[in-house]
């Protein structure tokens, strides 16, 4: 897919504007053709580099169902998939649009948010990932760019996304880490199977981040921060009471 690309996904959905781009692949503002043009945001998910056509394959099947079982959800603060397709031997998420901003993106902004706001963000998370884990599904990457603000909506994206990142650390033989190590816990980076309670601690690591304006852990290099993960505690900071 390139900016100035004219066909249609799935014979339907039409690219519009690239509107992001990170480690997994890009996202675009773009339309359904068949139900009148309604605005749609598309994922087109970018495997890693090294891969060999077996664990191609491998990934393909294994995200395309991931992603299928996250369109059953159905939460006002999960984004609701609308469809998954196969372009060009790669699978692509066609979603609701969603007009905010990213929690990241309001911690750039405004720096460190206000307690009671974080600990409402939290809440509203909270309630989404308790219906994902009611399903069984397990998102494995909560972190500020997955959480979506708007004026009546905390919305938490990206379902699915981490099971692929997740796959390919597996599959891969290059040594690839995939994903975003200053919120993962302890177990996910000794590759232990997902539970619940990764997306728990990791839901703490990224509302540390909004309250502190930095995450919990921060080291240079991959290694350094896995170690600190396992080994030390959180970054000491001064206690604040804006309740």
């Amino acid at each position: 897919m390139t900016e100035h690309n004219s066909e249609l996904i799935a014979g339907r959905y039409q690219l519009v504007e690239r509107i992001g781009q990170g480690g997994m692949g890009r996202v675009w503002r773009g339309v359904d053709q068949q139900l009148f043009g309604r605005e749609v945001a598309i994922k087109e998910i970018v495997f890693p580099l090294g891969l060999d056509d077996g664990d191609r394959t491998t990934l393909l099947g294994r995200f395309t169902g991931e992603a299928r079982a996250a369109v059953t959800l159905s939460h006002p603060g999960i984004i609701t998939i609308h469809d998954v397709v196969e372009h060009r031997g790669a699978p692509v998420i066609v979603m609701e649009y969603i007009r905010g901003q990213s929690l990241a993106a309001a911690i750039r902004e405004q720096g460190r948010l206000p307690a009671q706001r974080v600990a409402e963000i939290g809440s509203a998370m909270l309630d989404a990932l308790a219906e994902a884990h009611a399903a069984r599904i397990v998102h494995r990457d909560i972190k500020p760019d997955n959480v979506l603000l708007t004026k009546d909506r905390v919305v938490l994206t990206d379902f699915g996304i981490a099971h692929l990142a997740d796959a390919t650390t597996k599959l891969s033989h290059s040594g690839i880490v995939i994903g975003t190590p200053q919120y993962m816990p302890p177990e996910q980076l000794e590759g232990k199977r997902p539970t619940p309670a990764n997306d728990l601690w990791a839901l703490g690591a990224t509302l540390y981040h909004a309250v502190e304006g930095q995450p919990p852990f921060d080291a240079e290099g991959l290694h350094a921060l896995a170690v600190a993960i396992l080994t030390r505690p959180h970054r000491l900071v001064p206690a604040r009471d804006e309740f």
